[in-house]
């Protein structure tokens, strides 16, 4: 009699424990998903600065994009769309397959969303007209920054800058719609494949980042209202041209070395700037003997990145001043960059 009480007993607080162990997955189940990039946006319209939702689905259509180009990349060994292509851009470089699927996808993206007039990408030299003349914005982009790197797996990226439009409604877009200078972008961020995807932007308002959910197929907020540390340990800085730089960009690089800074250098710009973003730490790309006017290019690359560092605290600079105040004069126009945390910026510019 006592055996089966005693049986009994001990089915009973297995049968507990499953109850609780049940309990608890239900409940982890049934946690909050998070706030999504469509709710946020939704949330937030009235700090924009012109609430009246054109922007909001602009940058759904950009996030639109950069899940087909998430999807694109993670496929690529599959499907043979890794690799160059065999051609160039009007930059003279490389072009990979996936430079030229990016570039279509964000096209098709902008023109199907109907916000966008017009569109400036690194991979073709003029403006691409929507025939949405009476699209309120023109984005320019990078659609696919640090390509080369997709052959060994390393994180690459998109950047975007978002302005409005200063030419007539209902006319084509024009030269000065592009040409207004950072100060007037109302809205850039960037998109980062890597082990995770995510989007990063601002509407000058903070800096907010959002991770892609998979399983969902939705980008959630993951990092709300970045603040970059003012100081860091870190310099990214590509030491093979360490002899062609200027005699206070190698001291400045001395510098770093003598305080036994960690030198972190993946060679693909969204990927530096974002791990110096979160933690600390100054990229650089400065002039050259070969390249006297810097290689990124200013008004898709330097603004937007700069944008979102003044935004969350940082600073970036050309050397001399703020990238946001130079006056831009061609599309395809290049710039040296000192870009990350701001003492550590203003420090490398003071040297």
């Amino acid at each position: 009699m006592q055996k089966e009480a005693l049986t009994s007993l001990t089915i009973s607080i297995k049968n507990l424990k499953l109850n609780v162990m049940i309990s608890k997955t239900v409940q982890e189940l049934a946690l909050p998903v998070g706030v999504t990039l469509d709710r946020f946006i939704m949330g937030n319209q009235s700090t924009f600065p012109y609430a009246t939702g054109e922007l909001s689905q602009l940058l759904r259509d950009i996030a639109l994009a950069g899940k087909i180009i998430n999807r694109e990349i993670n496929r690529a060994g599959l499907v043979d769309i890794a690799g160059g292509n065999g051609t160039e851009n009007v930059q003279g470089e490389n072009q990979q397959k996936l430079d030229i699927i990016a570039n279509i996808r964000f096209i098709r993206a902008l023109k199907n969303g109907g916000e966008a007039c017009a569109i400036l990408s690194e991979e073709e030299e003029e403006i691409i007209h929507t025939g949405n003349n009476q699209g309120k914005y023109v984005v320019a982009m990078d659609p696919l920054d640090g390509s080369s790197n997709i052959d060994v797996g390393v994180s690459i990226g998109t950047i975007f800058s978002i302005y409005r439009r200063v030419s007539p409604m209902g006319a084509p877009a024009t030269r000065e719609d592009f040409l207004q200078g950072g100060r007037k972008q109302v809205a850039a961020g960037y998109i980062l494949y890597g082990s995770s995807t995510m989007l990063v932007y601002s509407t000058g308002n903070g800096v907010n980042g959002f991770t892609l959910d998979q399983s969902l197929g939705e980008f959630i907020l993951s990092h709300k209202n970045i603040c970059s540390p003012a100081n860091g340990t870190t310099f990214s800085v590509n030491e093979g041209h360490y002899n062609s730089y200027l005699q206070s960009v190698q001291d400045y690089i001395v510098h770093c070395k003598k305080n036994e800074f960690s030198a972190r250098y993946i060679g693909s710009l969204v990927s530096d700037f974002h791990r110096n973003l979160l933690k600390g730490g100054i990229y650089l790309y400065p002039s050259t003997k070969k390249d006297l006017r810097g290689k990124l290019r200013l008004i898709y690359e330097c603004y937007p990145l700069a944008f979102i560092s003044e935004q969350s605290g940082g600073g970036a600079s050309d050397g001399f001043g703020s990238i946001l105040d130079i006056v831009p004069t061609t599309f395809h126009q290049r710039s040296p960059l000192f870009i990350g945390s701001r003492l550590m910026v203003q420090e490398a510019v003071k040297a």
